[in-house]
């Protein structure tokens, strides 16, 4: 929360009125916690109640794109697969030093009895959408952390060197990761062809746990913050089964659409070591024994 007032319903109006070409008076406004990067607010207005969410991070530099951009596109790539709810982009841009990025408000409602199932068939429907290549026609983030997506024809090595490789890579730098441990994971890349099986990329939302799925005012799920690319499916999967929050309902539902093969369960530590060292850049040291663990088990 870094202004007050009428300094802040100033700010949304100027940039309400950016997106929509009209004046637009804000009535109120509601802060929404749960954010790590960015300060996000409910926000009613003339024209409709809105989802606005703010930081003053530096723009980017060095060809990556802006965070909001990047997390639009990821957005628009996913409605256009017409599987999951994802609210519309109303804008995005920069003013008085803060980036911005409005959509419209998810209305919350209650879960429906079928919502893990109809979450569960969703997401395989989505990652029934492929393409030739591993990675993305275009750079974001997971978090404020850059991800790399250079088409890559072969998906270990698209998992290790624009995954695992660059997040390794920036903890060892910080001196948050030892060099042995680092080592280990050149170790690790000569088995994943035997440890993991060879599919077809799919359509990721990226960073799948339960703070980015809502529930929509008709009791269904719906999507947000997005780290899209094509990649390993099971690696989706594993990233839900990281932190609490997913019904078995969800896994049932998902297996029945588009069958996992055999195995997954001994395989998830080690997708997994992909949001443990993003959880390490971002967050310190105390994610470094669960990287160091998968790394010894494998």
């Amino acid at each position: 929360m870094d202004f007050w007032g009428d300094e802040q319903f100033s700010f949304f109006e100027s940039i309400l009125f950016s997106a929509l070409g009209q004046s637009v008076e804000v009535i109120e406004m509601q802060f929404i916690s749960g954010g790590n990067i960015n300060t996000s607010a409910q926000v009613f207005s003339s024209e409709g109640v809105f989802f606005v969410k703010w930081n003053q991070l530096e723009p980017a530099t060095d060809g990556q794109p802006d965070l909001f951009a990047a997390e639009v596109q990821g957005l628009e790539l996913l409605r256009q697969t017409d599987t999951l709810h994802i609210p519309n982009v109303i804008g995005y841009g920069r003013q008085l030093d803060k980036s911005y990025l409005i959509l419209d408000y998810v209305d919350p409602g209650t879960a429906d009895k079928a919502y893990w199932e109809t979450l569960g068939q969703s997401l395989a429907a989505l990652h029934s959408h492929t393409q030739p290549t591993f990675g993305l026609n275009f750079e974001n983030y997971i978090g404020t952390l850059a991800q790399t997506n250079t088409p890559t024809a072969n998906g270990y090595d698209f998992f290790f060197e624009h995954r695992l490789l660059p997040q390794a890579g920036l903890a060892l730098y910080k001196g948050l990761l030892t060099k042995p441990t680092y080592d280990a994971l050149f170790r690790l890349r000569e088995r994943l062809p035997d440890l993991l099986p060879n599919e077809r990329p799919a359509l990721l939302h990226g960073d799948l746990w339960s703070g980015n799925v809502l529930v929509n005012e008709e009791g269904q799920p719906a999507l947000i913050d997005p780290a899209v690319y094509y990649g390993f499916r099971e690696a989706e999967l594993a990233f839900t089964k990281l932190f609490a929050g997913f019904d078995d309902r969800f896994y049932d539902a998902y297996h029945e659409t588009f069958p996992l093969q055999d195995g997954f369960s001994e395989r998830i530590a080690i997708y997994n070591l992909y949001p443990l060292l993003v959880h390490v850049n971002l967050f310190g040291s105390g994610y470094v024994s669960g990287v160091e663990r998968v790394l010894k088990q494998f």
